[in-house]
């Protein structure tokens, strides 16, 4: 079997340290010991995206917002369903994960990053919620493994009563937050819920044909 090569590391704003890593075609990125995402696995993150757009298909001109760039399955995934009206932004802490995406996993990306639709906000999704309002018809969360803050403490905020609220005066009518995760978490659900959405929590497998680990996703509308 090939060996992982440690191709690159990049510092996360707050503390903290994300490591990117190949063997062979596939591709992973690390924080510590945990596996963040791995290219051979993008059924789930795929999925937040399709459950979204089921939701808000009737939305004109829908705009998305993508909390996480990852390795862009969820915003390839979109752009594949959305309209070519839509808009998409994508919030992404690390710069230096933009720079992956255009250099060793420009393949995986297949030039999502330069469709017109997309738009790159280098900066907390947490802070870009906050000062928007009715500006989104889908919020969709993958920056954690979790409704916690693993990649960063700061971002709790964004999985309590407070952000969720936030959230939510972001979104317009109807518009939907979706949020991605490793495993359930009753107390957020109840937390979704007791700040006025509709709640869905949806087991889906990490393997695009259906096998893997079951991931959550939710889908809470406003």
């Amino acid at each position: 079997m090939l060996p992982w090569i440690q191709l690159d590391t990049a510092k996360i704003p707050g503390g903290g340290e994300l490591r990117l890593k190949q063997r062979g075609t596939e591709f992973s990125i690390m924080l510590g010991t945990n596996e963040l995402m791995n290219s051979r696995l993008s059924g789930s993150e795929e999925a937040l995206a399709t459950l979204a757009f089921e939701r808000i298909a009737d939305h004109k001109r829908p705009h998305i917002l993508i909390g996480g760039l990852g390795m862009g399955f969820t915003l390839r995934a979109a752009l594949a369903v959305l309209p070519q009206d839509a808009k998409v932004t994508v919030a992404e802490l690390v710069p230096a994960v933009v720079d992956w995406a255009r250099g060793p996993m420009a393949e995986i990306y297949q030039g999502s990053l330069d469709d017109p639709r997309v738009t790159i906000h280098v900066g907390d999704v947490g802070a870009l919620i906050a000062k928007s309002r009715g500006q989104f018809d889908a919020i969709l969360l993958d920056v954690d493994n979790g409704p916690d803050g693993l990649t960063r403490e700061e971002n709790d905020d964004l999985y309590a009563y407070d952000g969720i609220r936030k959230s939510k005066n972001a979104l317009t009518r109807g518009g939907v937050l979706g949020v991605w995760s490793s495993g359930p978490d009753p107390r957020f659900t109840q937390r979704l819920k007791g700040c006025g959405y509709v709640v869905e929590e949806i087991p889906v497998r990490a393997g695009r044909t259906g096998r893997g680990k079951k991931h959550v996703i939710w889908m809470a509308k406003a």
